[in-house]
């Protein structure tokens, strides 16, 4: 009895051999999933980020005036989380196997 020791024998010379290709692409359903979440994470935080600038009073500029809006809560602190968790459930997407 012969052990074949090599995957292809000589009359396979020629032929293009076959390779058991299971799914070349690395990135599967569930990855999609996660980077979709990401971008909607950052899409809202950079949404709540949104806001009249620090000259502007009613809609128009005025450059005698402050509006202290630029500094609330949602613009200074929640955004900016909102953006950071969705980075970092990008890196997951990204570094996740399937």
């Amino acid at each position: 009895m012969s052990k074949k020791t090599n995957k292809f024998s000589a009359s396979d010379f020629g032929h293009e051999a076959e390779v058991p290709q299971e799914n070349a692409f690395y990135f599967g359903p569930q990855n999609f999933k996660w980077m979709l979440i990401g971008l909607a994470f950052i899409v809202v935080g950079f949404l709540l980020m949104m806001g009249p600038d620090a000259n502007t009073v009613d809609g128009k500029f005025d450059p005698n005036s402050w509006n202290d809006d630029i500094f609330s809560l949602r613009r200074i602190r929640i955004a900016p989380l909102f953006v950071v968790i969705g980075f970092v459930i990008e890196v997951y997407a990204i570094l996740k196997r399937k």
